[in-house]
């Protein structure tokens, strides 16, 4: 039996806990390297990603390795939520831990009109 890093068996726990409680609503799922970060609104029921924003912007070095480029994105991805009909979602950090980058997007995506 292969080991399992603690990454993946953080991701792996939280993944579960929304599943538990996530009663149909869509998840905002972050993903963090260390020069950018992701986010998607993804609905699991159909399978499909309904919105998507990131700091990977083509010509531009260094755009997203900061807690101010972290905020742009939970603007972005609030924004292009509220124009597909979203209003509420379950957040799902993956394995990575709620502070820094990931607590700023969060933020500004509550700031911008999501609700988790």
């Amino acid at each position: 039996m292969a080991k399992v890093s603690l990454f993946d068996r953080r991701r792996r726990r939280v993944r579960s806990a929304l599943r538990a409680r996530s009663a149909g609503r869509p998840r905002l799922s972050v993903h963090r390297t260390g020069r950018h970060i992701y986010a998607q609104i993804i609905d699991d029921a159909e399978g499909r990603t309904v919105a998507a924003a990131s700091t990977l912007v083509k010509g531009q070095k260094n755009v997203g390795a900061n807690v101010d480029s972290a905020a742009k994105v939970g603007k972005e991805i609030a924004e292009k939520a509220k124009a597909a009909g979203i209003t509420t979602v379950v957040f799902d950090r993956g394995g990575f831990l709620f502070h820094g980058r990931v607590k700023a997007l969060a933020d500004a995506a509550r700031e911008g009109g999501l609700e988790f």
